[in-house]
């Protein structure tokens, strides 16, 4: 039967090599996989490496504190810079970096990836050498300015010109991370800030006190250990990067600069900036209000905000583990999809953010028992948290939308909602300051802050366009 079949063919059709199998496109998870469940897989390992860094925090205060009440005093005079320093180079450029990669992969245009990611890293560059220029000629005259006096001032100026001389560092090894995680690979960036706060634990330790044979170095011993701790996270990721093992291999030899890949990236990370701005300034003069009730109503406030970093920090993985999503969605112009990753993404940070702060604010002794036995205080801190820690939920669902609309790359709507919390806290603390309210009142003030940071996300997300503007059909002219 065989034979006669192939009889009746032609020789020429009987040797014609048959076609390759068609192959199907490589599935992408981040554009096609189930939303929640991605969402998740991406998160977790991000909510691992910041709950390390929360442990570097408290580690840091420890042994800080060893060294006396002075170094302690040091290292809150300089925390805010320092916690600046950190959220521009990681969430708010390092947003805009992931975005812009993730739109680029979306769109599938793997070359302009590559490119962009050349482009970031000379963003962090010169982001890093700025802040070290502008912290060694005015960092002294900034930290007397925010009541640096005698050996505290010394210690802060030492501590500063150690870490701001190195600020290039942190702002490479964020620029990297955000790199990786434009491209959808949380691990590896979430595995070198795990290391990362290992190393800092130790060599900061280690210097800092003098432990062994190592003399001791104080404050400018714990910002050594920071930077070698950031050097080494930096040669993992940079031989990762550039060995050619990720999505996009940064292309610096030969590298034409292009004004238009640094516009993709500052679009969303320079406008991001303005929100880690706002949030410092917010807290600042919310501080500085609490100070006419004494000590004790400002240490117990202090209490409350570190739960609220604390729990920012899970808000924080999440969104975070929205922007590759929602950036290849936006590129692919999938927007529905898009918008369906803002809300899950939204729901998960308010639901989980929320239940721990109820949970705490039904029961603050298993916070504050963490810190303090001084009555005064544990009482201040009770009424802070009974107030304000459920309205953490909203925190969370603010951090989120910012995330998710860095994703978008339409990240103006949740920076100005941070600019209404400012101006909100601003003119209820007026009010209150002149019709002699309490400090209860004050924490109130607080709490309704963050239901309008929320609310006002929110709809900045609904009522901004997300996607390429549809094209304008051109009128034909009437045939007479």
């Amino acid at each position: 039967m065989s034979d006669l079949g192939l009889a009746e063919i032609p020789v020429d059709e009987a040797e014609r090599p048959l076609p390759p199998p068609v192959s199907k496109p490589a599935r992408n998870k981040l554009l096609d996989g189930p939303i929640l469940r991605t969402l998740l897989w991406l998160a977790w390992p991000n909510v691992i490496a910041l709950s390390a860094g929360t442990c570097v925090v408290i580690a840091e205060t420890s042994y800080i504190g060893r060294l006396g009440v002075e170094s302690l005093a040091a290292m809150a005079l300089l925390f805010p810079c320092v916690i600046l320093t950190m959220t521009m180079s990681g969430g708010a450029m390092g947003g805009g970096v992931a975005s812009s990669i993730a739109r680029a992969l979306g769109a599938g245009d793997v070359e302009r990836a590559s490119t962009l990611a050349a482009h970031a890293l000379l963003i962090g560059l010169c982001f890093g050498l700025t802040f070290m220029l502008g912290m060694l000629i005015f960092g002294p005259r900034l930290l007397e300015l925010l009541g640096g006096r005698g050996n505290v001032l010394a210690q802060a100026i030492g501590y500063s010109q150690i870490f701001f001389g190195g600020a290039v560092l942190p702002w490479l090894m964020n620029t990297m991370a955000a790199i990786l995680r434009g491209t959808g690979n949380m691990k590896l960036p979430s595995t070198m800030i795990l290391s990362s706060a290992c190393w800092q634990i130790i060599l900061g330790g280690t210097l800092g006190l003098g432990l062994g044979p190592v003399p001791q170095f104080g404050m400018r011993g714990v910002a050594v250990g920071s930077l070698i701790a950031y050097s080494i996270s930096i040669s993992v990721m940079g031989w990762y990067l550039f060995s050619g093992r990720a999505r996009v291999v940064p292309k610096l030899r030969g590298l034409r600069v292009q004004w238009a890949m640094f516009i993709d990236i500052l679009k969303v990370g320079a406008i991001s900036c303005f929100s880690p701005l706002q949030s410092v300034l917010t807290i600042s003069i919310f501080t500085h209000m609490l100070a006419q009730f004494g000590t004790a109503v400002l240490a117990g406030y202090g209490i409350g905000a570190r739960l609220e970093f604390m729990l920012t920090s899970v808000a924080f993985a999440v969104g975070i583990a929205s922007v590759p999503m929602i950036g290849m969605a936006v590129g692919a112009d999938r927007i529905a999809r898009a918008r369906r990753i803002a809300w899950t993404a939204g729901t998960v940070s308010f639901l989980s953010v929320g239940v721990i702060g109820s949970l705490i604010a039904i029961f603050p002794d298993l916070w504050v028992n963490l810190f303090t036995n001084d009555p005064h205080v544990r009482t201040t801190s009770h009424q802070y948290l009974s107030t304000a820690a459920p309205m953490y939920a909203f925190i969370g669902l603010a951090m989120s939308m910012y995330f998710s609309s860095q994703g978008a790359a339409k990240v103006v709507g949740p920076v100005l909602a941070q600019t209404a919390r400012l101006i909100f806290i601003c003119a209820g603390g007026w009010w209150l300051s002149t019709h002699e309210a309490s400090a209860q009142n004050f924490f109130a003030l607080a709490a309704a802050s963050m239901g309008v940071l929320g609310v006002m996300s929110c709809l900045s997300v609904v009522l901004t366009r997300w996607g390429k503007p549809a094209p304008i059909a051109k009128v034909q002219p009437a045939l007479s």
